[in-house]
């Protein structure tokens, strides 16, 4: 990801969305006509990057290089952005980096395992 995402509009209001495979991107895209008409300035989204396989809330990422497959990818991400500018709105992520996962997914957690601290 990189700044063609980043757009600074002042927020009035938010509604939050839970990302899950359940509710992927293009679940959130859906209500963004909705949620314009309602007045709200900006979607608040739960989690966005790759987590642990299976995850209900997306704060156990996996790889923080990533956009979560299960939520629609990049090319997701991107639609719903789209979406959201189309409709007057923007975009809160909730990203936490230190909310790693400790898995067998994690390859930096993996590679610490493997090597110590001084890898």
């Amino acid at each position: 990801m990189s700044g063609r995402y980043c757009r600074v509009m002042p927020i009035t209001s938010t509604y939050r969305v839970q990302l899950s495979g359940a509710f992927p991107f293009a679940a959130a895209r859906a209500v963004v006509p909705y949620l314009a008409d309602l007045g709200v300035s900006h979607l608040y989204a739960s989690p966005i990057l790759r987590a642990r396989a299976g995850s209900a809330h997306g704060y156990d990422v996996v790889d923080p290089t990533q956009v979560a497959p299960e939520l629609g990818g990049e090319a997701g991400l991107r639609d719903l952005v789209a979406a959201l500018r189309a409709n007057g709105m923007g975009l809160v992520v909730d990203l936490v980096p230190n909310h790693l996962a400790t898995s067998n997914e994690n390859p930096w957690w993996v590679e610490v395992l493997r090597h110590g601290p001084t890898a």
